[in-house]
């Protein structure tokens, strides 16, 4: 068993969760379309400039027109992929019957991460997506701190042939709930992403692949977050673009928003607190908004 240092002042609450993702985009009907009819979401408003969508009334993504904006030149930093967690294999089963049917052209690839099960997929405007699945945290493997993730084969028919109910592949599983799992991020290096993540916002690391990427959680999770320099070693901070808006985080209560900010400060990272919400930007100016969940 995993055991997890957590409420203490330099670290970030157990129950620490994962918020939605904001994304600028270009096209907002397009997108809207992507995220509503191919990855199974909800639209939960439609606002003029924004569509907010989500499962069971909790936001997932968030998306905001903004057509001055063009894309990021390649190699900057910003979003690797945004991972949508399902509850059980025949909802997840569910989105993949649906991207197939409807974005088929938008599959990347598949993986058992021995955690979990995931299928990875591009939006019509060059964002990551993971759809996924957890195995029950009493079969994950921890060693000296760290957990055992891998990247085997996981064949998406196969797995549709598994877990692809007829009332999964009647949408009859649209209405339950999905969240934000993780959110990876594309940074300049690992070294400095660390010293972020774990040392000034209070995440444990989980994994680390070498200079490549690291893995942070709070409670024990596998990872709610990772930085990664696959597509993105040395670049600076980001400019303004379409692609990742804001990354948000959901804290249990106002006490470890409090000590969130008070870290944040101690390290000389402007916050930006408007008495309920604590908004700041990592060494890649890739912001991230903290609130009571």
């Amino acid at each position: 068993m995993h055991e997890v240092i957590a409420n203490q002042a330099d670290r970030l609450a157990a129950d620490t969760a994962m918020g939605a993702v904001t994304l600028l985009v270009g096209d907002l009907d397009a997108m809207t379309r992507y995220y509503r009819d191919a990855v199974t979401l909800q639209v939960l408003s439609a606002d003029g400039d924004t569509a907010t969508l989500g499962r069971a009334g909790r936001t997932v993504v968030v998306l905001r027109h903004e057509p001055a904006l063009r894309h990021a030149t390649p190699g900057s930093a910003g979003l690797f992929h945004t991972a949508i967690l399902f509850e059980t294999q025949e909802a997840l089963a569910a989105a993949l019957y649906s991207v197939a049917r409807h974005a088929p052209g938008t599959f990347a690839g598949s993986a058992d991460h021995l955690v979990s099960q995931a299928f990875y997929f591009t939006d019509p405007e060059g964002n990551g997506v993971e759809l996924y699945w957890d195995r029950a945290r009493t079969e994950w493997s921890w060693v000296h701190g760290q957990v055992e993730m891998a990247t085997l084969h996981l064949d998406p028919n196969r797995f549709l042939q598994e877990h692809l109910s007829e009332r999964a592949a009647d949408g009859a599983t649209a209405a339950d709930a999905a969240s934000v799992g993780h959110v990876h991020l594309s940074v300049g290096d690992v070294a400095t992403a660390r010293d972020f993540y774990v040392g000034v916002l209070g995440f444990d690391e989980t994994a680390t692949l070498g200079n490549q990427a690291v893995f942070v959680s709070a409670g024990g999770y596998h990872h709610h977050m990772a930085m990664n320099v696959w597509n993105s070693r040395g670049a600076g901070p980001r400019m303004p673009a379409l692609g990742l808006g804001r990354v948000d985080l959901a804290l249990p209560g106002g006490d470890a928003l409090g000590e969130l900010e008070e870290r944040l400060r101690h390290h000389g990272f402007a916050v930006r607190d408007d008495g309920r919400t604590v908004t700041f930007d990592d060494p890649w100016n890739n912001t991230l908004l903290a609130s009571v969940a």
